[in-house]
């Protein structure tokens, strides 16, 4: 962003359709984009359950052509190979991404695939040695239902993981592929049919979500239009995500699906992500260890946060304000508590070490992963900008003593992180 006032905002987003059953309009979002044939890519528990994969048939019509079923958390490069075959078997010309962000995710991966003339063997040879795959010309376009609230939609990312047991590589890897090209073509919010997933999962992924929002703020990759969405989103989430701590309604579902709507939209453009140390964070311990990546973003987050607010301003009045608690004293210590008070009220984990699956002896690990992650390049600038920035000084920036004039992030500092999260 230049710091003068200036900036540059190019993104294209899918068209969105929000409301209660507006799934049944499925077929018809599709066919104004001239798409006829979709392939449903979810995971087995979305494809058994009648009351989320049938309203989707049904809304597809007679422009279903199957489903493809095999997605994980873990958003393995064969899975999506298989897919991408199966598209090829069934003429699909649209992938539906059913579910939370993994299967969106792998819908997205696929779509790149199907579209590569590169065997599984190259394909696995290119993500273990560069941590991406390339995205060619011809890629599928994909449609996107979401039904948690992990913000993965608005989006032209996607993770994508690789294990040995494939045979595609010698030892486990982990990486992305972005391209402008893999943002999905529509996507639908429901809220009846994220009525339907369970609330342990939804209060999970609902973190993942409001995450985006707390990185989109103090992110080097922010711009005005993105300060006003992830502020807004933020104030609704802070509000809607309590109730998920008991039975929510479908009228809060709706609110917070509006939240995690405005807490994504412009934070994956083709010129970057606004994601950084959280989400750094995050997929560092999904790789390593079986922790729903919400999940690992509700224990992480307040001690990230603490420790970035010790190296930097990091728009921690903004943030502040954005969460409810701008009249506090000390802004950072309330942007903590209030992260923290959120965390709780959805009833996550507090701590790593309350997690099965996850052992002390892979903090080394985890944090050098995260040290390294390219995303880590979006956190906060490497000095406060100038007291004329017009923007940021409106919004909390100052010449305090927590903005020095570098900023990095070892690994050794992420082992801190995880020591305080544990």
């Amino acid at each position: 962003m230049d710091t003068t006032g200036g900036y540059r905002f190019a993104y294209d987003p899918p068209a969105i359709r929000h409301g209660v059953g507006c799934v049944d309009n499925l077929g018809g979002e599709l066919g104004a984009l001239g798409l006829g044939r979709a392939l449903v890519v979810c995971g087995r528990t979305v494809g058994s359950r009648s009351e989320v994969i049938g309203p989707v048939r049904e809304g597809l019509g007679d422009r279903f052509v199957g489903v493809f079923d095999r997605t994980t958390p873990k958003k393995r490069l064969d899975t999506a190979i298989a897919c991408a075959e199966r598209a090829r078997e069934l003429e699909a010309d649209v992938l539906v991404g059913l579910g939370g962000a993994s299967s969106i995710d792998v819908a997205r991966v696929a779509s790149a695939v199907a579209a590569s003339e590169r065997s599984p063997a190259a394909l696995g040879e290119q993500l273990a040695s560069t941590a991406t795959i390339a995205v060619p010309d011809g890629t599928v376009p994909v449609a996107a239902v979401p039904t948690t609230l992990a913000g993965g939609s608005l989006s032209m990312l996607a993770g994508v993981t690789a294990d040995p047991d494939s045979g595609l590589v010698d030892s486990p890897v982990g990486g992305g592929v972005g391209d402008p090209r893999l943002m999905p073509d529509s996507v639908v919010y429901d809220p009846e049919l994220v009525a339907t997933t369970p609330r342990d999962v939804l209060a999970g992924s609902a973190m993942n979500g409001f995450n985006k929002g707390l990185e989109t703020l103090y992110s080097s990759a922010r711009t005005p239009i993105t300060d006003a969405t992830a502020t807004q989103g933020l104030e609704t989430l802070s509000t809607a995500l309590r109730s998920l701590g008991s039975d929510p309604t479908v009228e809060t579902l709706d609110a917070a699906l509006r939240g995690v709507t405005l807490a994504q939209y412009g934070v994956s453009r083709g010129s970057g992500t606004t994601f950084s140390l959280l989400h750094a964070l995050g997929h560092a311990l999904r790789i390593h260890t079986d922790v729903q990546l919400g999940i690992a973003h509700g224990v992480v987050a307040p001690a990230a946060l603490e420790w970035l607010f010790g190296a930097v301003d990091g728009r921690r009045a903004l943030l502040a304000s954005a969460l409810g608690v701008g009249q506090a004293a000390d802004p950072a210590d309330a942007v903590v508590g209030a992260v923290r008070d959120l965390r709780d009220a959805l009833g996550l984990p507090t701590r790593l070490g309350e997690i099965d699956g996850i052992d002390r002896s892979m903090i080394e690990g985890i944090a050098a992963m995260t040290a390294d992650s390219f995303l880590l390049a979006n956190d906060a600038p490497n000095a406060a900008p100038s007291s004329a920035d017009p923007l940021d000084s409106a919004v909390g920036w100052s010449g305090s003593p927590h903005a020095p004039p570098e900023f990095h992030i070892s690994a050794e500092d992420v082992g801190g992180i995880l020591e305080t999260a544990w």
